[in-house]
């Protein structure tokens, strides 16, 4: 495996059903950006040991050999867990490169995946994960286990891939003229990833007109066709209602703020965008 000197696009890979799509999308900004591809499969930590303290309900006679039998049948799972990880990341790789991804590389890791990202962290231009990781099966409710983790450890852009792959037209930046909002607006600004992208510029609530007038007049001077739009009611009704008459492909925000904007918790804005739209959300510090 090769590691990159260049700021990479970290794609997490696991048995879910994002997974093709954070292959997508990941190959869609790497096409864009010229930034190479590493694809990571994390094995997390088993909790539960096969291979326990059984001395106290097992007969002396028969303990040390079904303790050996244990014992390999923990290390034929690792082996089995390990194979499959490989024959998932060749897939993706495979993937990945038809879908225009610049360069790809595979990595495979043991233990926590919020370590192992933030281990990664410095190497990192964005992170592409989906909303729900393979221990969530199927099931189309709630945020997954380790993604709220994973965006407070992170300092960089993550992207929340909720659904199929759609090369995006238009993007909605939610922006309130906070920090991190108009971190998110000099990113959207100087990023070719959006070249040639139509971004809806939209505050929610009162007091927008010079915040949204500096703001587009970022954009325009960026080159970027911009709508703005100032909207009242509750924050998250107003961005998904706005998102699903315009169409939108893409929603980038803040992940946290010191406005209306703020924390990645149950009940924010967040984490209510990212349970309430159906496309996929890119999150900033």
């Amino acid at each position: 495996m090769t590691e990159h000197k260049d700021p990479i696009v970290l794609s997490c890979i696991d048995g879910s059903r994002y997974s093709g799509a954070v292959c997508d999308y990941s190959a869609w900004i790497s096409s864009r950006a010229k930034a190479p591809v590493k694809l990571l499969h994390n094995i997390e930590r088993v909790t539960t040991p096969a291979v326990a303290d059984l001395s106290g309900s097992i007969g002396l006679g028969s303990q040390e050999e079904l303790l050996e039998e244990l014992t390999a049948l923990e290390q034929q799972r690792s082996k089995l867990l390990l194979e499959q990880g490989r024959q998932m990341l060749d897939g993706a790789r495979t993937r990945a490169e038809q879908a225009g991804a610049e360069q790809v590389v595979t990595c495979q890791r043991h233990g926590s995946l919020v370590e192992s990202l933030v281990e990664l962290e410095d190497h990192i231009r964005v992170l592409v994960l989906g909303i729900r990781g393979e221990e969530h099966g199927e099931s189309d409710k709630g945020l997954g286990a380790q993604l709220e983790t994973v965006v407070r450890a992170l300092h960089k852009p993550i992207l929340v891939v909720n659904r199929e792959f759609s090369e995006p037209r238009s993007i909605m930046l939610a922006y309130d003229g906070s920090e991190s909002a108009r971190k998110a607006l000099d990113m959207v600004a100087t990023s070719p990833v959006f070249k040639g992208v139509d971004c809806h510029l939209v505050y929610v609530g009162d007091g927008a007109e010079s915040v949204l007038a500096q703001g587009a007049e970022t954009l325009g001077h960026a080159g970027i066709r911009v709508t703005s739009a100032n909207l009242q009611g509750k924050t998250v009704d107003a961005l998904i209602a706005y998102q699903q008459e315009y169409d939108i492909d893409l929603t980038v925000m803040g992940a946290f703020s010191h406005s209306k904007l703020r924390d990645l918790l149950l009940g924010s804005v967040t984490a209510k965008m990212l349970l309430g739209t159906n496309q996929p959300l890119l999150l900033l510090r």
